[in-house]
């Protein structure tokens, strides 16, 4: 049951490619359609980051379209929450896509509608950043409130 989320950014953070697949997917699986998907789309991609979720056939994948895969592993022997270096840009994306109320569970039926929900809450995001508004929240119902009555 689930969906997992797989999402490729630069490193501002802003979407470049997205797949939405069962949860049951492994990431190294995912990695490898989402990389095909990107380079075909951004055929300038020379270099990913990746978490230590993806494997040495990942790596040799992404080679055999001129992209350069280094996989970020924690520190060994940390203990606690610590940002993984050049992964964080990435989890700040997800954090600014959860903004977002019908990406903070689970609503769409099928993947693709969930990819579109995904690019869509980043149309709205890169549109906000472009008017110099500030992104509103669905946890913040007051904030939401003063943004119509100032609008």
């Amino acid at each position: 049951m689930g969906r997992k989320r797989s999402i490729l950014t630069d490193t501002l953070g802003l979407l470049l490619a997205v797949l939405v697949t069962a949860a049951s997917v492994q990431d190294s699986t995912a990695g490898r359609t989402l990389l095909e998907q990107a380079a075909a789309n951004h055929p300038g991609l020379r270099k990913v980051w990746v978490d230590g979720g993806y494997r040495k056939h990942f790596v040799e994948h992404a080679a055999t379209f001129g992209v350069d895969a280094e996989i970020v592993q924690r520190t060994p022997g940390t203990r606690g929450f610590t940002p993984i270096p050049k992964r964080w840009a990435v989890e700040r994306t997800y954090g600014w896509l959860m903004l977002h109320r019908r990406l903070a569970r689970d609503y769409e039926t099928h993947p693709h509608r969930s990819e579109a929900m995904i690019h869509l809450a980043m149309t709205d995001l890169m549109a906000r950043r472009l008017a110099g508004e500030n992104t509103i929240s669905w946890r913040d119902p007051a904030a939401a409130h003063q943004s119509r009555i100032q609008g």
